[in-house]
């Protein structure tokens, strides 16, 4: 599997239409769709898009409000969702494979509650069914947590160093961190802002009874945004899922420990036998 943080390949970058998104791979295979966090980017996908390049056609998007993508005139994880189908039509997907990171993974999990059959296969990759309570005391103290700096004068720009730092577990790839704090540096604020918000009040636990597509829960020991025993534990409410956690890990893990990553992902979908 190809090395992780400096593709052998540059992937294509592709700006036409509603969505941005970098792809690589032949488009006539089946695609394998990945959907950044918060504080993400297409770009945070490249070394998986070479590493999976030569077996499927690999895409990245920018989420709305993201890199060149539109912004949604309201942001929720179901507009989200919404825009994700808007955007495999764009790219002429049917059962694609959605690898969701984060924020990414709810969105995929919205998705799937009104597209039950519409994927081949799903990997929800350090994520939750649900925040809580959009009045909650601890929803109100991340949101703070997260928002507060902005209120106060910083930038995404200045805070990018110490919000990556408090993500990442143990020897996290040095490039891997550079790209994660580039990408975080230029998340429009605005955007940012939306992402977060839209957080509250998301909640799907009733719903993971109802996936029926193959599935990977991948968490990270060293997460705190989204931690193992609660992926675990989510894990053990959707019929037949696989649940890898990956030790030392922070909430970064494509970035950290990308060859772990890439192989967990191909380890499942070699035994699930998802294919082009």
């Amino acid at each position: 599997m190809g090395d992780i943080c400096v593709p052998a390949s540059t992937p294509k970058k592709t700006g036409n239409g509603r969505f941005a998104y970098e792809a690589a791979g032949d488009p006539g295979k089946r695609t394998l769709v990945f959907l950044h966090g918060i504080g993400g980017a297409a770009r945070a996908w490249r070394g998986q898009l070479d590493a999976f390049g030569d077996r499927y056609h690999t895409v990245a998007w920018d989420m709305p409000g993201y890199g060149g993508s539109a912004p949604l005139a309201r942001v929720s994880i179901m507009t989200l969702a919404d825009a994700l189908q808007d955007f495999l039509r764009q790219i002429g997907s049917t059962k694609p494979i959605l690898v969701g990171h984060s924020i990414g993974g709810m969105i995929v999990q919205q998705w799937l509650t009104q597209n039950p059959q519409g994927s081949a296969a799903v990997v929800l990759a350090q994520t939750s069914p649900a925040f809580g309570r959009a009045d909650g005391e601890w929803q109100k103290q991340f949101i703070d947590a997260r928002l507060g700096p902005l209120d106060r004068g910083e930038s995404l720009a200045s805070l990018a160093p110490k919000l990556v730092a408090e993500l990442i577990g143990d020897d996290a790839e040095a490039a891997g961190l550079a790209v994660a704090r580039d990408c975080m540096a230029n998340v429009p604020e605005a955007s940012y802002r939306a992402s977060m918000l839209a957080l509250l009040g998301f909640d799907l636990r009733h719903a993971l009874k109802d996936i029926r597509v193959p599935t990977l829960l991948l968490s990270g020991s060293r997460d705190k945004n989204a931690p193992a025993p609660m992926m675990a534990k989510m894990a053990t409410y959707i019929p037949s899922a696989e649940y890898v956690e990956l030790d030392g890990v922070g909430h970064l893990v494509n970035l950290e420990r990308p060859r772990a990553f890439n192989t967990a992902i191909d380890q499942f979908l070699k035994t699930i036998a998802v294919t082009a």
